[in-house]
């Protein structure tokens, strides 16, 4: 039986996210991202279609790698201006019932308590529908402007994420047992004290010393995304992730990828059905094969190469305004996210120049592209999940908000007659939603064997709240 395909609507608070220069096309909706009312209308229009969640990506670094410089990035919208995402879930979760929500969040740039707090308060305001992408964020302008400071190299970057997840683990799962808030009016006793206990993290990159001012929320622990395709992001993937975004232009590179980080969960005792897979997707469907490919020529008017050039430059640490159109890319080591260029130097069949990437990326960031009728988009869908061991796909956005209703409106019935799509949503928190067992986190995870340690530890009852 076919796997039934999860579905996420991929976007940032931003005039523009994966296609650079689209918001000056006259349908699209992207210069509203500042109003509330764009964000409640995407909630609504993804809930309608049974998206599993809308995933929204963020960073306060700026595109300044392209000709040494933001200004290009800055003129033509690449990703900028850009609003905080934390602050638009709460308002998506009022219009929708089953929605859930992803919000990216740096290791480098939340203190860990502050940050388990405000997860600890969306998980409880929306009934359990949140999840954390977690970042270790390369970009040296967001450092700089937050910090002062450069950013750190990359594997630093994963030492101090694993120990940011060892201190929020023990603050989501440890510092309160199950039955501490009593809210006992009869006895006048809200929180039984004897059951919340001091967490005493003393690290080499976090101190945290007290109790967590949360209460247990319905998943304790966000549901766990991660983005990282460098062998050291893959391999915290494979220890913490319970959802990891994969992308690249071929079912080959990515089937690896997704193959890879299998085998690593099943070293650190997990199952390799324990971490759901999203490619990169972006869709252009229509009535007809002959109506979808005029609207991409269409779209493609709207296309700016160098806000393309703009974002690849960013994400690969690479000045592609030094190389010639046709130059062959090659495989260079840099801080920034490696996974971007490798994506275009990893592959053994073919060559790609900075042209075919300019090209093949202007449409959706160089991800997983399906163009033409609903058959024919379905068709190529299902051959991603067959051909790679994906669970579903980060569906990006060419037009706000055309893109997302025209797959619900067009694609996601033809999935549905094929059995392949829900037709309704699962009772429960988004972890229910997505793995079908319990509201938190397995035990084989070990964010569950932090508070399975520290209560074996048993800590001492808290004593004051003061």
């Amino acid at each position: 039986m076919a796997k039934e395909i999860r579905i996420n609507a991929f976007v940032l608070a931003a005039p523009s996210h994966l296609s650079a220069g689209l918001w000056r096309h006259p349908r699209d909706r992207s210069l509203e991202y500042n109003r509330l009312a764009y964000w409640t209308d995407l909630a609504r229009i993804a809930e309608n279609g049974f998206f599993d969640g809308i995933f929204l990506a963020d960073g306060i670094s700026l595109y300044d790698v392209y000709k040494g410089s933001s200004d290009p990035a800055l003129r033509l919208g690449v990703q900028f201006p850009r609003l905080d995402p934390v602050l638009l879930i709460s308002a998506m979760a009022h219009v929708t019932q089953h929605l859930g929500f992803g919000v990216t969040s740096s290791v480098t740039y939340e203190p860990p308590y502050l940050f388990a707090r405000r997860m600890n308060t969306l998980d409880h305001l929306t009934g359990g529908r949140v999840g954390w992408n977690i970042v270790t964020s390369f970009g040296d302008s967001g450092t700089r402007a937050l910090k002062g400071e450069t950013a750190k190299p990359h594997d630093t970057r994963y030492e101090i994420a694993e120990e940011y997840m060892e201190l929020v683990y023990k603050l989501w799962e440890a510092s309160w047992e199950d039955d501490a808030a009593l809210r006992d009016r009869a006895a006048s006793v809200f929180v039984d004290p004897s059951k919340v206990h001091v967490i005493d993290h003393q690290g080499e990159h976090f101190r945290s010393q007290g109790i967590f001012i949360g209460e247990p929320s319905p998943q304790r622990s966000p549901v766990l995304y991660q983005a990282g395709a460098s062998g050291r992001g893959r391999e915290f993937a494979a220890r913490h992730a319970e959802c990891v975004f994969v992308g690249g232009p071929t079912k080959r590179i990515v089937r690896d990828i997704v193959s890879d980080i299998r085998e690593r969960a099943v070293k650190f005792g997990r199952r390799p059905e324990d971490i759901a897979f999203f490619a990169s997707l972006a869709v252009i469907p229509a009535a007809t094969s002959e109506a979808a490919h005029a609207k991409h020529r269409d779209y493609l008017q709207y296309a700016s190469h160098e806000g393309t050039a703009a974002l690849l430059s960013r994400w690969t640490g690479i000045d592609f305004s030094t190389y010639q159109l046709d130059d062959v890319l090659k495989h260079v080591h840099t801080e920034g996210m490696q996974s971007a260029i490798a994506r275009y130097t990893a592959d053994v069949d073919r060559q790609w120049t900075l042209r075919e990437v300019l090209e093949r990326a202007a449409i959706g960031g160089g991800g997983a592209l399906a163009i033409g009728s609903p058959a024919e988009v379905a068709d190529e869908m299902q051959s991603w999940m067959e051909e790679t061991g994906i669970d579903g796909f980060n569906l990006g956005y060419v037009l706000a908000h055309e893109s997302f209703s025209d797959f619900a409106e067009l694609v996601v019935p033809e999935l549905q007659r094929r059995g392949v799509y829900k037709r309704a949503y699962r009772d429960g928190t988004l972890r229910e939603k997505l793995f079908g067992a319990g509201p938190t986190l397995p035990d084989s995870h070990p964010g569950a064997d932090a508070a399975r340690q520290l209560r074996r530890d048993a800590p001492e009852p808290s004593g004051s709240h003061a």
